[in-house]
């Protein structure tokens, strides 16, 4: 099965991946979709204040 998904590895202090997993639960969603779900509303909120960000950027 092919998937567009990136696989990374992410470092969180122990005490926020406690609460996100927490909410996570609350939100019948795992740790990966609730992940997933936070920074999904994250960019959408910066693109509603700043403009769509242009994926061609040069990240440098």
């Amino acid at each position: 099965m092919t998937t567009d998904r990136v696989q990374t590895g992410l470092r969180l202090d122990y005490v926020m991946l406690r609460k996100i997993t927490i909410i996570a639960k609350k939100q019948m969603r795992s740790l990966n979709s609730q992940l997933e779900f936070i920074i999904k509303n994250c960019v959408e909120q910066y693109e509603k204040e700043n403009g769509e960000i242009n994926l061609e950027e040069d990240l440098d």
